[in-house]
């Protein structure tokens, strides 16, 4: 599978050819999305911030949804998310448990629930899953993804967009990286870019504290300075995590596996792991001590916040 993978990104994004085929799929692909309905024009009792992408892979999503919730609980707000569950075994909706099984509800859903402490709802119908945490009480729903998800009703999109990939080869799926073309949103953060500009936000992604699985020590990145590590990542830009750990000092051999790889005991080499915190919360430790999730923060702009917060509340005023 990561073999695949390889293949696409090479073809993607570092310019290898486009074999024929392909460029036939993504015109069937194009055409079939172009009959889809419209965005649900219709409104929810509570405000609703899509955060996507207009690529597949990994754009830094999970850690933006997590520091926005953070921002809206600091602000008054009760959030909540709603989210596809991708990954899962099963198919019924469901509220996320903490203490749960990634297996359950999916990767993402369950690091957000756990970092974040709102309420978490995993089902393929957004819409019906908005419904569900407005009627329990949460005032703002934040969509893990969803810019493609037109029957949920939306106040505010956000694209997540990598400074590095951009959007590629600029063909369609499966050419290219694209799910749909490009097109406005209400606000646009950049993942690697510096600061902001006319066209996006700039955001950084920094490393937070290491908690070990078997022992829940905490102990911060700079502790592993100069050690040799394994490091593993099973997301959609793998290289984005080996390197921020090769950037603070550490001595990294890298693994990298599909994105929401169901991890078995053999995938884990031995010796100290480094892993991301969506990676982690599929992995029993069984006895380990030498597994640490690496947490990793989104830092944005002062700017990005204030413009969000009018985007908020000047929608906030239809719900008056």
């Amino acid at each position: 599978m990561r073999g695949i993978d390889s293949r696409l990104n090479a073809i993607w994004y570092e310019g290898a050819p486009v074999p024929w085929l392909l460029h036939v799929l993504a015109r069937i692909y194009e055409t079939v999305i172009a009959w889809r309905s419209p965005v649900n024009p219709a409104r929810l009792p509570v405000p609703v911030v899509v955060i996507g992408n207009f690529t597949a892979g990994g754009t830094g999503k999970t850690p933006v949804i997590i520091a926005l919730v953070e921002h809206l609980k600091a602000a008054g707000h009760a959030p909540g998310v709603v989210s596809r569950g991708y990954g899962r075994s099963g198919t019924a909706p469901v509220s996320v448990d903490k203490q749960g099984l990634a297996t359950m509800t999916g990767d993402e859903p369950l690091l957000i629930s756990r970092r974040c402490d709102v309420p978490v709802r995993v089902d393929k119908d957004r819409r019906a899953a908005a419904e569900f945490l407005a009627g329990a009480g949460c005032t703002v729903i934040v969509s893990d993804d969803g810019l493609q998800h037109r029957g949920l009703p939306r106040t505010m999109e956000i694209e997540i967009i990598d400074a590095a990939r951009g959007y590629g080869n600029g063909l369609m799926l499966p050419a290219g990286p694209l799910r749909e073309r490009p097109r406005k949103v209400d606000l646009r953060i950049c993942n690697g870019q510096n600061s902001d500009d006319s066209l996006a936000y700039g955001m950084q992604l920094v490393p937070g504290r290491c908690r070990n699985l078997g022992t829940d020590e905490v102990r911060a990145l700079s502790d592993f300075e100069g050690a040799k590590v394994h490091a593993l990542a099973g997301i959609g830009n793998p290289e984005r995590f080996f390197g921020m750990l090769r950037q603070s000092g550490l001595q990294v051999q890298s693994y990298a596996f599909p994105d929401h790889h169901r991890f078995k005991s053999a995938d884990l080499p031995s010796g100290p792991v480094l892993m991301t915190e969506k990676d982690a919360v599929k992995i029993v430790p069984a006895g380990r001590q030498d597994l640490w999730a690496v947490a990793v923060d989104a830092v944005l702009s002062p700017a990005f916040y204030a413009q969000f917060n009018r985007l908020l509340a000047a929608d906030g005023d239809h719900h008056a």
